[in-house]
């Protein structure tokens, strides 16, 4: 029975926009095991992508109104769940693996639960939750790699944060997570950026704009790319990824998924004339995009993410972004609803299958 309840709760996590496809091991559920308690994952089980009072999960669940509601709060607390505050009540709905329970995980993780999780992607959960189109997150280029006057108005970092009012910093849950089974990164872990467009009340790791901007400067200098929700608006966190940790760029690396990321809508090039061939670029390519051919470096224009590593650490001032062409520009979808609507339309599914 137990096992049967941990499967409902695979099939209902698959059924949101982010998806949470079954592997030929079935490793995903002891995967659920490690994170949710049996009551834990039938309960999640009964949530959807809605929103809901806790009264009308209770009568779907056929559990009483009162412990349904406890429960769902704390589940909420440790991040199994998402919940928003109305006037009037709490509200929840279930969370997706990928954005969402994998990285609530900070204070759970530990080498069981990290073996699990590279299993579970390695075995085609990766795959699974990446192909779809829009991609979960995008590329915004580092400052300082393209001109103010190709910036689309999603894609200037500073300008995301300056808009911001509060600001803090966790672990990288990917390099905790990799950690745990001695790989070794020696880039920064504690450099994940999430932010607020109202003040909130200064809480753990709180900092302020200005060491948020030193902190994406830092990110920067140890060659790590900025990836973000795939939304235009609405934007919440910054995360700086290495292609040897980060689930989503080892999409790319290790997977074969070419287009687990969303790429920014620039491209780089390297003026062969002004190339040293020091191999600088090719060191801060979390990807692989750019190789060497007649002792120039050169950049594989279809693999290139446009993050902008390659220019801001050439120390020729060899390379360069360029916005791509019009025809292949990409504007995300406008925020997280519209995100989640496309997202279901591209794997066949819609709101009410959920």
């Amino acid at each position: 029975m137990t096992d049967a309840i941990y499967e409902k709760l695979a099939v209902a996590l698959d059924r949101l926009p982010n998806g949470f496809p079954r592997t030929p091991s079935n490793v995903e559920i002891p995967l659920l095991k490690k994170i949710f308690t049996s009551d834990e994952a039938l309960l999640a089980s009964y949530l959807t992508i809605d929103m809901e009072p806790a009264s009308e999960i209770a009568k779907r669940a056929s559990l009483p109104s009162e412990v349904t509601s406890e429960n769902l709060i704390s589940m909420a607390k440790r991040g199994l769940i998402w919940f928003e505050k109305t006037p009037d009540m709490l509200k929840f709905r279930l969370a997706p693996f990928v954005v969402g329970l994998y990285e609530s995980q900070l204070d759970n993780m530990d080498e069981e639960l990290a073996g699990l999780v590279d299993e579970y992607l390695a075995d085609g959960g990766a795959a699974g939750i990446m192909k779809y189109d829009p991609a979960l997150h995008r590329v915004i280029p580092v400052r300082g790699a393209i001109h103010g006057e190709w910036v689309l108005p999603y894609d200037d970092v500073k300008k995301i944060l300056q808009e911001a009012k509060s600001f803090a910093t966790h672990d990288c849950i990917c390099r905790v997570q990799r950690a745990q089974l001695e790989h070794a990164c020696d880039r920064p872990v504690h450099n994940c950026l999430v932010f607020n467009l109202t003040k909130m009340p200064p809480g753990y790791d709180a900092i302020t704009q200005s060491e948020a901007l030193k902190l994406l400067d830092e990110a920067e200098e140890a060659g790590l790319v900025h990836t973000v929700s795939n939304i235009a608006s609405g934007i919440g966190y910054i995360c700086n990824c290495c292609g040897c940790c980060c689930a989503i760029l080892r999409g790319i690396t290790e997977w074969g998924v070419e287009k687990s990321v969303a790429y920014a809508n620039y491209y780089a090039v390297i003026d062969p004339d002004l190339c040293a061939d020091c191999g600088t670029c090719q060191e801060r390519c979390q990807i692989g995009a750019i190789e060497t051919r007649e002792d120039i470096s050169f950049v594989i224009r279809e693999k290139c993410i446009g993050c902008g590593l390659c220019v801001t650490g050439c120390p020729e001032d060899a390379a360069r972004l360029e916005p791509k062409p019009e025809e292949e520009i990409v504007h995300p979808p406008e925020n997280f609803p519209a995100w989640e609507k496309m997202r279901l339309q591209s794997r066949g599914l819609s709101a009410k299958q959920i």
